[in-house]
C-alpha cells in the first residue's frame, strides 16, 4: 500500500488532502498537526475513522515529534505554517519560529531516511513575489522564473515570505545532497469551505450575511486569481506523483478567471445578501495591487485545467460558512 505523510493535516489545504488521498486514492496515511490553527472538528474525525488513517498530535518544532513516524513513507507533504495577514503581523516571530524550525527538523530527520522517498511535496507561497512586485515592474501573470527581492527593513508582513523563501531554498538544498526529489508549489489565493476566517472570501461572505443597505470592501481595485480547494488538491497530488515535476517549482492557481476584490464582492454579494451596495473603503497596507500565476508549467506537466468556476467555488464555499458562522472567532496561537 502507497504510504503518505502529511504535516499540517488539520488544516485547511491538509485536510482536503487528507480527505482525497485516503478516500479517493485509499492511501495509508499519518496525519501530524498539534492542533494550534487546525481543528479536531467533525469533518476531520470523521476521517480518522479511518483504518487506513492514524493521527498524531505533535509540535514539528520539537524534533522528538519526528520518532513517533515510521519513516517508510512514499510521498510526505509539508503544508504546516502560520498563516493568515493578522497572525503574520500580530505574531512575526511566531511566523519565522514556525515556519522554518518545522522544515528543518523534517529534512534533518528525513537525510538518512530518504532512500525510497518518491517525493517531498514543499507548500511555499505567492507571497513570495510581494517584494518583486513592489521594488519592479513584474510580469503579470507571473511565471515561476521570476527572481525574488526581499525586503531590507524587514517589516512583520514580509516574515511570511521570508520563511516560505527560506524553506524553498532548504528543501532544494537537503535534496540535492541527500539525493532525494522534491517538489515545491507556490499556492496562489486558494479558497474554500473550512478555510479559517482571517481571509478575504470568508470575511466577505460573512459581513455579507449580517450588513443592511451596504457592504464596506477594502482594496475593491485590486485584482487576484482565487482557486477552489478541490482543484488545488488535485493539482497537487498530481504532481507530486507526476516524474517531471521533481525539483521543480510549480505554481498552483486558477489564472482564468482574475476578478477584482470589488468584482469578488459583488459575486458574493448576489449569493448572500443580494439587497446589498458595494461601499469602497481605503486600501489594506501591503497589499499587492494585483496578483496572478502564470500556469503554462502547470498545465504542461499534469494537462491541468480548473474544473470549478468562481461562482460554483463561492456558492460551494458559502453553503459550509453560512452553517459555522457561529464559530467565526479563530484558535489563538499557542
Amino acid at each position: 500500500m502507497t504510504k503518505v505523510l502529511i504535516l499540517g493535516g488539520a488544516g485547511f489545504i491538509g485536510l482536503n488532502c487528507l480527505k482525497y488521498l485516503s478516500v479517493k486514492k485509499g492511501y495509508g496515511i499519518d496525519v501530524v498537526d498539534n492542533l494550534s490553527r487546525g481543528k479536531m472538528d467533525d469533518e476531520l474525525k470523521n476521517l480518522l475513522k479511518s483504518p487506513l488513517v492514524r493521527f498524531i498530535e505533535g509540535d514539528l518544532t520539537e524534533p522528538r515529534t519526528f520518532s513517533y513516524l515510521s519513516g517508510d513513507y512514499d510521498y510526505i507533504y509539508h503544508l504546516v505554517a502560520v498563516v493568515g495577514v493578522k497572525n503574520v503581523i500580530d505574531n512575526p516571530d511566531k511566523v519565522l519560529f514556525v515556519n522554518t524550525l518545522s522544515i528543518l527538523n523534517l529534512l534533518e530527520w528525513l537525510k538518512d531516511k530518504a532512500k525510497n522517498l518518491k517525493r517531498l511535496l514543499f507548500a511555499s507561497t505567492s507571497e513570495v513575489y510581494a517584494e518583486t512586485l513592489r521594488k519592479q515592474d513584474l510580469l503579470i501573470p507571473t511565471p515561476e522564473s521570476v527572481d525574488l527581492i526581499i525586503n531590507n527593513e524587514y517589516p512583520p508582513r514580509a516574515t511570511y515570505a521570508l520563511s516560505k523563501i527560506f524553506g524553498e531554498s532548504a528543501c532544494m538544498t537537503y535534496a540535492k545532497k541527500y539525493g532525494f526529489p522534491v517538489t515545491i508549489v507556490r499556492f496562489h489565493n486558494v479558497y474554500g469551505p473550512r478555510m479559517g476566517f482571517s481571509h478575504v472570501i470568508p470575511e466577505l461572505l460573512i459581513k455579507a450575511s449580517s450588513e443592511n443597505g451596504s457592504l464596506g470592501v477594502y482594496s475593491v481595485d485590486h485584482s487576484r486569481a482565487f482557486c477552489y480547494i478541490d482543484d488545488a488538491v488535485k493539482a497537487v497530488v498530481r504532481l507530486t506523483e507526476n516524474i517531471k515535476a521533481e525539483n521543480k517549482i510549480v505554481h498552483i492557481g486558477n489564472s482564468k478567471e482574475e476578478v477584482t476584490i470589488g468584482q469578488l464582492a459583488k459575486h458574493i454579494v448576489e449569493i448572500v445578501n443580494p439587497s446589498l451596495t458595494i461601499k469602497p473603503l481605503g486600501e489594506h497596507e501591503g497589499s499587492p495591487l494585483r496578483r496572478c500565476p502564470d500556469t503554462t508549467e502547470l498545465e504542461g506537466l499534469i494537462d491541468f485545467s480548473p474544473e470549478i468556476s468562481l461562482q460554483e467555488g463561492l456558492e460551494k464555499t458559502w453553503a459550509w460558512y453560512k452553517n459555522h458562522i457561529e464559530s467565526t472567532e479563530e484558535e489563538p496561537l499557542r
